[in-house]
């Protein structure tokens, strides 16, 4: 049996934690992720797999400007987060599996890397999405909607902080979502 390359091994979890968590944050808000990795790509201060450098273009960034802005000043509006929310349904998973996609710079094949992006960040994005449009369903129905435009306002900051977790400490982020999970999990077997 071989040895163990522990520093390969450990660059290895970093970076799934890494795909983990960009993913967790794209349940969140889709296009905000995609515009700050694409940013601090373009500054070489987060790798990105070769075939995903198109992230930081500056036609990949001013799509994922706008698009931010749509989606952060849309959610204020009670008719039309709704609306944005079933849209993300399709589109936070998307978000978050190119994210984790582009986050495995280290798989060499993009085939390989698109694949392991579907499998580990679309489920991923879509845990923070459900959560969030069941969060959103229920305070409508508490507050006729007058409260989503607060609640928005803290998903923009989570998901700013999740972003920033997920730059500088991935596996602290990744560990805070696995007991966040198992946190609402007890509530909602509690509940029953």
């Amino acid at each position: 049996m071989g040895d163990v390359d522990w520093m390969e091994l450990g660059s290895w979890v970093g970076t799934l934690a890494l795909a983990f968590g960009l993913a967790a944050v794209a349940g969140i808000r889709a296009w905000l992720p995609l515009l700050l990795t694409g940013l601090l790509a373009r500054f070489g201060l987060v790798h990105v797999g070769e075939s995903f450098e198109f992230v930081s273009s500056t036609p990949a960034l001013v799509l994922f400007g706008v698009a931010t802005i749509v989606e952060i000043v849309g959610d204020k509006i009670p008719a039309v987060d709704h609306t944005l929310d079933v849209a993300g349904t399709f589109i936070r998973p998307a978000a978050g599996a190119l994210l984790a996609a582009a986050a495995m710079y280290q798989i060499e094949s993009p085939l390989y890397a698109c694949v392991l992006g579907l499998v580990v960040g679309a489920p991923t994005a879509l845990v923070p999405h459900a959560t969030k449009a069941a969060a959103r369903a229920a305070s409508t129905s508490f507050t006729m909607g007058l409260a989503n435009p607060f609640l928005s306002f803290a998903e923009d900051g989570v998901a700013i902080g999740m972003f920033i977790l997920a730059i500088l400490l991935p596996i602290a982020l990744v560990f805070a979502c696995m007991v966040g999970l198992a946190v609402a999990i007890y509530v909602i077997r509690s509940r029953k």
